[in-house]
């Protein structure tokens, strides 16, 4: 790594003042840097080396604009630089005004710098208060909504950058305040085709919400009717029975032919995982039962591939068809454990885990074979067809 004399040298040419050419060498050289885990840790301990990059996002270059921003991509990617960038480089109350600005140039750069500075409960707390002073959550929501916002970027990573700060209660409160109506105009995106990470973070979203098992009969009424919301992306275009389709919410019933599901399996394993919650409470347990939700569950569950999101589907449909726990046991997340107990249900979902990889492993390795195999066979007809064997 560099010396201390090298780094002041270095230091010296990012500043505003100095030649273009030079500063862009010197940004591109420190981009490279960051580039791995080594070079990130090298810089953390270079406080005003960071501090003189951020000071060049507001350079009159867009090139040296560019480098810098995914310099501190890079850097805000590695969990032990939060603290530098956050306290002691005071990124984000800069980074939260750019992102303000409808023509900024670098908002979707920035989207990703704050998607990766919450990734972690600490440096999330931090930046949710900046945000709660400087911008507001409301406006947030609200820039995410607002397709076109900013003509110059896309903004989809503002959607893992709320699911993000809803690992907070406060940031939950907010969206599922009855008075705002903000938890409402996310439940679009759960069907936004455009982008897989604006989706996905709406739907990580959804499900920290889901985690607070008190709003559950309120998110599942009529007020916020997340339930279809949730089941449209997992449904296919099988044929139910008239019984099962009347059972269903309206927008499930009577799908057509070319209906298709969700295409990510990341994403389809969240959205059980939702539902999975919503039937923690007896009201909510009951709802799922009363909408008929076990016909697409379970034609959703012969149409998965994934071991992974099959497993959490067997979950969902336990519940669904299993008997209501005993009095006094009806809110499954407020249910006291023993600690034997505990320690065997991990024990027993490591093994699940174990099991399911090693599924998983069996299912590619398949795949690659059969790949093989079809690649084998088409070179071998364009051999016998080269030679005059097949006419």
């Amino acid at each position: 790594m560099l010396s201390d004399s090298e780094v002041a040298e270095l230091l010296s040419f990012l500043t505003p003042s100095t030649r273009p050419d030079v500063k862009g060498q010197a940004t591109e050289y420190i981009l490279g840097l960051s580039g791995n885990r080594d070079g990130c840790r090298f810089l953390h301990s270079k406080p005003d080396l960071i501090a003189a990059l951020f000071a060049l996002t507001s350079d009159p270059s867009i090139a040296i604009v560019k480098d810098c921003y995914h310099i501190f991509i890079n850097l805000s990617a590695d969990e032990t630089l939060h603290q530098v960038l956050v306290k002691d480089v005071k990124v984000v109350p800069v980074l939260f005004k750019n992102l303000l600005d409808p023509e900024y140039l670098f908002s979707d750069q920035i989207c990703t710098i704050l998607s990766n500075l919450t990734r972690h409960e600490k440096t999330c707390k931090i930046l949710f208060k900046v945000l709660q002073e400087d911008v507001g959550m409301a406006q947030l929501v609200q820039i995410f909504c607002t397709e076109g916002y900013n003509k110059n970027a896309k903004l989809h990573y503002l959607g893992p950058l709320l699911s993000n700060l809803t690992q907070l209660p406060e940031a939950r409160n907010y969206l599922m305040d009855k008075d705002r109506c903000v938890v409402q105009r996310l439940l679009p995106f759960t069907q936004y085709q455009s982008s897989v990470v604006r989706r996905g973070g709406v739907i990580g979203t959804l499900r920290n919400c889901c985690f607070d098992h008190a709003h559950h009969k309120w998110l599942l009424s009529d007020a916020v009717d997340i339930l279809p919301f949730l089941l449209l992306p997992l449904a296919g275009p099988e044929e139910l029975t008239e019984e099962e389709n009347e059972g269903l919410p309206v927008d499930l019933q009577y799908l057509p032919e070319d209906k298709k599901r969700e295409e990510d399996p990341d994403i389809r394993k969240m959205l059980l995982e939702t539902l999975l919650l919503l039937t923690a409470t007896k009201a909510g347990r009951q709802m799922l039962k009363e909408k008929n939700v076990y016909p697409i569950m379970r034609e959703f569950h012969r149409w998965e591939k994934d071991a992974h999101v099959t497993a959490a589907c067997e979950k969902l449909v336990q519940v669904l068809i299993g008997d209501e726990p005993e009095e006094g046991m009806e809110n499954l997340m407020e249910v006291e454990i023993p600690q034997d107990v505990e320690e065997k249900l991990k024990e027993a979902d490591a093994k699940e885990q174990e099991e399911l990889e090693k599924e998983e492993e069996k299912r590619k390795q398949a795949e690659e074979e059969a790949e093989k195999k079809k690649k084998s066979d088409s070179e071998q007809t364009d051999r016998e067809q080269e030679s005059g064997l097949i006419k």
